[in-house]
C-alpha cells in the first residue's frame, strides 16, 4: 500500500511538471560547428524570459559535466529557475560536436569560436521572437564568452563564478601557489603569448598548460580583460560569486562590479563553484564535484528569478 501511495504520488507531480515544462533537444548550427543543447520551456500564455546557459572551461557539456566532473550544475540550474517561469537554453560547447580523432578541428578552436557560438544561440532565439526576453548567463570561462557576445545584443547578462581578471593572471597566480619556483617561467612564457608568439622550449612541468597545441588558444583567450569587456555592456548585469568556490574568489566578482558600477553583485554564503553549498571543509567541497544529486542552492535560484523578472 505505501509503495502504491508512492507512486501515484510520484505519477502525479510528474505529470503537473510535465503540463507546466516542456524539454526538448535542439541543434543549432554556428559557423562550421553544431550545437547541441536542450531547450527547457515554461508553457505558459503569455511569452516568458529566456536564459541561455553557457558552460564553463575545457569539454563540457550542457549540464555543467565533463570527463573529470558529473555534478549536473547547470542542469539543476535549469530546472531551479524553470519553477520560476523562466525557460532556457542549455548546450554543449562545441569541442564536443567534434570526433574524439579529430585533432585538427580541436587543436584550431580558438576563444573566438566559442564567443561566435554564443552569439549564433542568441540570433537564432531572437529571430524566434518566442521569449520576453533574453538574457545570458555564463559559468566560469563560460562568463568571459558571455560578456562579449552580448554587447548589443540581449537584455541582461549574468556572470556566474566568472574570473574579473585576464587568464595570464590567473594562471601566473595559480602557480604561485602550487609551484613559486616556476613563477618567473610562467611569466616570461605568458609575456611571449600575449605578444602572439609560441613557445618550443620550456620547462616539462608546464606542459599541461603550455602545451604547443594549446599555446594558439591561449593567445587569443589572453586578448580579452573582463574588467574592459564588461565596461562595454549597456545592459542590466548581475554578478553572482559563492564565498566556499576554490576557483574563482568573491574578490574577481568584486573586480567586475567595479569595472560596471551599475551592475548588481550577490555574494552566496556557502556556496562552490558549482552552486552547491558546503558547510564543511575542502573534502566536502571537492566531493561534491562528482555529486550529480546535491541541489543548487536556492538562494541562487532566487537571486537570478529576482533579477531576470525585473
Amino acid at each position: 500500500m505505501i509503495r502504491a501511495l508512492i507512486f501515484i504520488t510520484l505519477f502525479i507531480c510528474t505529470s503537473v511538471f510535465s503540463q507546466n515544462l516542456s524539454e526538448k533537444e535542439l541543434i543549432i548550427h554556428s559557423e562550421k560547428v553544431t550545437l547541441n543543447g536542450t531547450l527547457l520551456t515554461v508553457n505558459l500564455k503569455e511569452k516568458t524570459p529566456l536564459v541561455i546557459l553557457i558552460p564553463g572551461s575545457g569539454p563540457t557539456d550542457r549540464n555543467g559535466n565533463n570527463v573529470a566532473s558529473k555534478n549536473n550544475s547547470l542542469k539543476l540550474l535549469a530546472e531551479g529557475i524553470a519553477k520560476k517561469g523562466i525557460s532556457s537554453f542549455r548546450y554543449d560547447k562545441s569541442v564536443l560536436s567534434f570526433k574524439k580523432d579529430d585533432n585538427l578541428k580541436i587543436d584550431s578552436l580558438t576563444f573566438e569560436n566559442f564567443i561566435n557560438d554564443t552569439k549564433a544561440v542568441i540570433a537564432h532565439f531572437k529571430n524566434e521572437n518566442n521569449y520576453s526576453k533574453i538574457i545570458v548567463a555564463g559559468h566560469s570561462q563560460g562568463s568571459l564568452v558571455g560578456i562579449v557576445a552580448s554587447e548589443n545584443k540581449v537584455d541582461g547578462f549574468i556572470s556566474l563564478a566568472g574570473a574579473g581578471r585576464s587568464i595570464d593572471e590567473v594562471i601566473t597566480e595559480q602557480i604561485e601557489k602550487q609551484a613559486p619556483f616556476l613563477v618567473d617561467e610562467t611569466k616570461q612564457i605568458l609575456e611571449q603569448l600575449k605578444k602572439g608568439n609560441t613557445i618550443d622550449d620550456y620547462n616539462p612541468m608546464l606542459i599541461s598548460l603550455f602545451n604547443k597545441s594549446v599555446q594558439p588558444f591561449l593567445i587569443s583567450w589572453i586578448k580579452y580583460n573582463p574588467q574592459e569587456e564588461i565596461k562595454k555592456l549597456n545592459i542590466p548585469i548581475l554578478i553572482i560569486n559563492g564565498s566556499k568556490d576554490i576557483q574563482v574568489k568573491n574578490s574577481d566578482a568584486e573586480l567586475l562590479h567595479k569595472a560596471n558600477p551599475t551592475s548588481k553583485l550577490e555574494l552566496i554564503k556557502n556556496m562552490n563553484h558549482l552552486f552547491k553549498e558546503i558547510k564543511g571543509d575542502l573534502n566536502e567541497n571537492i566531493a561534491s564535484y562528482n555529486n550529480p544529486e546535491l541541489p543548487v542552492m536556492t538562494e541562487l535560484v532566487e537571486a537570478m528569478s529576482n533579477f531576470i523578472k525585473k
